[in-house]
Parts: structure tokens; C-alpha cells; sequence
């Protein structure tokens, strides 16, 4: 009898509360950012952070929701991680290699906070090529750094909406 390493049944709740949590906070942000769109719009910083953010908010709840469709195993969860991951890391530091072409505001623009973010993405994308291989601690380090992620999602939302506020 063959026995996965990954249990849905054991992450069931997890996945679950991430991707509704998730999907609650990007409604929010996507309403905060609509109603101040010229704002956005004009500076490449909040533009970029805008981006970034949505993405972040949309990979979190696509790697969650791809995670509780039944009948997967560890490899297939490992490959959807990494197709959503890859992709939304490349848009994180190309927003922030975009703002700072640009000329973005400078308040905005945090190497450091772009160094965390991305490293939450690289730690992402090694867990799920972990899990891929059969290890299950990579499903352990992909789903800390997603919720840490989710963490500076939440900030960097909250710094998006502290720079449009200056901006008015």
C-alpha cells in the first residue's frame, strides 16, 4: 500500500483559513486601492507596491485553494506551490526594480523590506521543490513562509494605504 507524505487531511484547516483569510484581505485592499486609483496610478512606487500586493494576496489564495482539491499527492502539491510561486516572485522584484527606475517615491522603496519579501518567496519555492522530492519538511518551510509573507503582504497593504493618504 502506498502511503504519501502529505496528509490533506492534516492541512485541511490550515489551507483553509489561510486562502479565506487571504481572500477577505485582498477584497479590502483591491476596494482601498479602487477608491483611490489617481493616487496609485501616478506614483510608480504605490503602482508597484499595488501590484505586488494583489499578487501576493492572489498567490497565497491560489496555492491554498489548489491545495485542498482532493485526491493529491506530494508531488502534485509541490508543483502547483512552485507554479504559483515562481511567477509571483518574478512580479515582487520586478516591482520593485520598476519603482526604483522610475523615480517612485522614495519613502516607499525599502531594499530591506524587498530582501524579506523575496526571501519569503525563495523559502517558498524551495519547500515546494523539497516537497516535490518527498521531503516533508518542505511543506513545513513553504507554509511558515507563506504565512510570513501573508504578514508583510498585510504591512506593505498597510504602508500602500499610508502612502496614498500622504499623496491626497
Amino acid at each position: 500500500m502506498y502511503l504519501d507524505i502529505f496528509r490533506p487531511d492534516q492541512w485541511h484547516d490550515f489551507f483553509l483559513m489561510v486562502g479565506g483569510g487571504t481572500a477577505a484581505l485582498a477584497g479590502l485592499v483591491f476596494v482601498a486601492m479602487s477608491i483611490n486609483l489617481h493616487i496609485v496610478a501616478s506614483d510608480p512606487t504605490h503602482k508597484n507596491r499595488a501590484i505586488g500586493t494583489l499578487t501576493g494576496f492572489t498567490a497565497i489564495f491560489l496555492i491554498c485553494s489548489l491545495a485542498l482539491i482532493g485526491n493529491q499527492n506530494h508531488l502534485s502539491i509541490g508543483i502547483e506551490w512552485l507554479a504559483v510561486s515562481i511567477p509571483a516572485t518574478i512580479i515582487y522584484i520586478r516591482g520593485y526594480v520598476r519603482a526604483v527606475k522610475m523615480g517612485g517615491s522614495a519613502s516607499g522603496l525599502s531594499l530591506s523590506r524587498t530582501i524579506g519579501g523575496t526571501a519569503c518567496y525563495l523559502a517558498q519555492i524551495l519547500g515546494s521543490i523539497m516537497l516535490m522530492f518527498g521531503h516533508i519538511a518542505g511543506l513545513y518551510i513553504a507554509s511558515t513562509a507563506m504565512v510570513v509573507s501573508f504578514i508583510s503582504l498585510i504591512s506593505g497593504a498597510w504602508l500602500l494605504l499610508i502612502g496614498i493618504h500622504e499623496g491626497e
